[in-house]
């Protein structure tokens, strides 16, 4: 004998369909589209902005390539480096190494530049390096809030800075301790701008801000005399613009520890090819979007009794139901729904629980016990298989009505 399965669960009118699913959400999806188009548009927009940004190549408002071309008429020779090998290995006491994005430079990258130029006398000149790069490239540093880019007096002893004067300065703020620096341009008692002397070896000049470097900056107050200074204090200057390409950024030295780079074998984990500021962007979208989901979501509260419009008779709506069970030939649910009802039916009947109603082990012998042993096939009335053809479903309808008279008179 196979048990009978449960009748399906019938859907309610506060079943949610496709079309209220779409309604509900097209705001949101809308929203959502605009916000894409609106970043794609400002991004294009501001693309020819910020193309060739710090490039002594490059002639746009935020390149460079003025101060390239009044240090080669001071003559001193600009080269321009665009990976990690080709800046290191022009490192020398008679050059200046420029880097222009200090903080986009993996672990093994500093440490590689590090070492490259602790060993020389040369300059390096680091453009708002920040806390991800000063740990390693200018030991003892500390890097401060930054402030806005204003003119500033120099407010040091320092000669290259005294005969530039006021320049526009600020952004990063620099504070060490027990290191031979001279501090300039002070915002808040805090360089913007700090040199750092090293014993038998060359300085190190951070700067908070590039803005004065900018094509469009140069010619404001005494941004070229404070750049030519500053980049033209030796015959060779190496331009080095990192970038996310560099080969270098993936690679690593054979002594490089675990601790210190990414994975075991020696290789930067991608998170740390990623910059700060994307990390944080993601960080900011995934709070909206729970903010969102919080705001959108709607709280479910005890059941309520729907008001119908119209008033449905049972009859009619078993009518109706068989109906659609016949025109799907589903004469393996209909039956299945006979056979529960009956069960339903006949277990208080018999003095069998609720919860033992459909169990043939319970139920059938309670039946056996009132009808007698007569009733031989119990159980293939009550939980056999499907019937074959209609013919038999409507015999079996007609079985079940018989025996429910006959335990209820018995």
């Amino acid at each position: 004998m196979t048990p009978a399965t449960a009748p399906p669960a019938s859907s309610t009118s506060i079943s949610v369909t496709p079309h209220e699913i779409w309604r509900r959400s097209r705001g949101i999806l809308l929203a959502v589209l605009l916000l894409v188009v609106a970043a794609t548009a400002l991004a294009a927009a501001r693309s020819g902005d910020q193309h060739g940004r710090l490039d002594p190549r490059s002639a746009d408002r935020y390149g460079s390539r003025a101060i390239a071309e009044l240090l080669k008429e001071h003559g001193i020779s600009v080269r321009v480096a665009t990976t990690l090998h080709d800046a290191t290995s022009a490192t020398g006491p008679d050059t200046t190494l420029l880097v222009t994005a200090p903080n986009l430079l993996t672990p093994h990258q500093q440490r590689a530049l590090r070492t490259a130029t602790t060993g020389t006398t040369g300059r390096t000149v680091l453009l708002g390096a920040d806390s991800p790069s000063l740990d390693t490239l200018a030991p003892g540093v500390r890097a401060q809030p930054a402030v806005p880019v204003v003119a500033r007096p120099p407010h040091c002893s320092l000669a290259a800075a005294r005969r530039a004067g006021a320049v526009e300065t600020g952004g990063i703020r620099y504070d060490a301790e027990d290191l031979d620096t001279d501090g300039c341009y002070l915002a808040g008692s805090l360089p913007s701008m700090l040199l750092v002397r090293e014993p038998a070896a060359g300085d190190t000049v951070l700067l908070g801000s590039p803005d004065f470097l900018y094509n469009e900056r140069l010619d404001h107050q005494g941004n070229a005399s404070l750049a030519l200074q500053l980049l033209g204090s030796r015959p060779h200057l190496v331009w080095y613009l990192p970038s996310l390409t560099d080969p270098s950024a993936t690679g690593s030295t054979a002594d490089d520890d675990t601790t210190n780079t990414g994975t075991a074998d020696g290789r930067s984990s991608f998170i740390e090819l990623i910059p700060s500021g994307w990390l944080w962007g993601t960080l900011q979208l995934a709070v909206a979007a729970l903010i969102a989901a919080v705001w959108r979501a709607r709280r479910l509260g005890p059941l309520v009794n729907e008001r119908l419009p119209v008033a449905i008779r049972a009859s009619e709506s078993t009518e109706g139901r068989a109906r659609l069970s016949r025109r799907a030939n589903a004469r393996d649910r209909a039956a299945a729904s006979l056979r529960h009802a009956t069960r339903t039916k006949l277990a208080p009947l018999a003095g069998v629980s609720p919860g033992d109603a459909h169990s043939p082990a319970v139920l059938l012998p309670a039946l056996s016990a009132r009808l007698g042993p007569a009733h031989g096939n119990l159980g293939d009335l009550l939980f056999g298989p499907a019937p074959s053809d209609d013919r038999a479903l409507v015999l079996l309808a007609d079985q079940l009505d018989s025996l429910e008279r006959e335990v209820r008179t018995s």
